[in-house]
Formats: C-alpha cells, sequence, structure tokens
C-alpha cells in the first residue's frame, strides 16, 4: 500500500516553504501539463518521450517539497524503460489523482 491510498478521496496536504510560493502554482501547472503530453506519449506508445517526462519529475519534486511526484517520475521512468504501457496508465492515473486531492499549505 502507498501512503497515499490510506487518505483515499481525501485532500492531501503538501507544506511547502513561503519563500517558493511564487514558484509553486507554475510548477504544478507544468505538471499537469506532463500529464496531457503522458497520456499522449502513450497512446502513441513513444516511452523515449514517458521516460524523459519520468526523469524530470523525479528530479523536480522534491525540490519542490512534492516528494510523491518524485516517486511516482521515478515509477514512470523505470515503466518506460521496460516499456510497460499498463504500468505508465496506473501512474498516469495516481499522479492525476494526486493532483486533484493536493492542497498547499505554505509555512
Amino acid at each position: 500500500m502507498q501512503p497515499w491510498d490510506s487518505v483515499t478521496s481525501k485532500t492531501i496536504v503538501v507544506t511547502v516553504d513561503a519563500d517558493i510560493e511564487d514558484l509553486i502554482p507554475v510548477f504544478l501547472e507544468g505538471r499537469r501539463e506532463d500529464i496531457k503530453a503522458l497520456v499522449e506519449a502513450l497512446e502513441k506508445g513513444d516511452y523515449d518521450t514517458v521516460l524523459v517526462l519520468g526523469h524530470n519529475m523525479k528530479g523536480a519534486g522534491g525540490s519542490y517539497g512534492f516528494d510523491l511526484i518524485t516517486e511516482l517520475g521515478r515509477d514512470l521512468e523505470q515503466s518506460a524503460k521496460e516499456q510497460n504501457a499498463e504500468n505508465v496508465g496506473r501512474l498516469v492515473k495516481e499522479l492525476s489523482t494526486y493532483f486533484d486531492r493536493v492542497e498547499v499549505v505554505y509555512v
């Protein structure tokens, strides 16, 4: 079971340093755009794009305080290397659900 599974349909609160508050909306919007690109890439069997997007998420998520984005990015990258469409689809769905439920609190 993943940590986010235990809060099914509930808000996921992510605490972020207030010093980077102005960067977070742009970061999150970029990741939402990545989801659209991932769906398109999966439909085309374009695992190179999935790999690059997953790798970028893996590197950026934790930098902004979104550790789950890092974890899912890592898993997307690995699934792309394996050309595992089923896993990529599942991970894209998890990522989308995460964005639907995430709430950012600045401290």
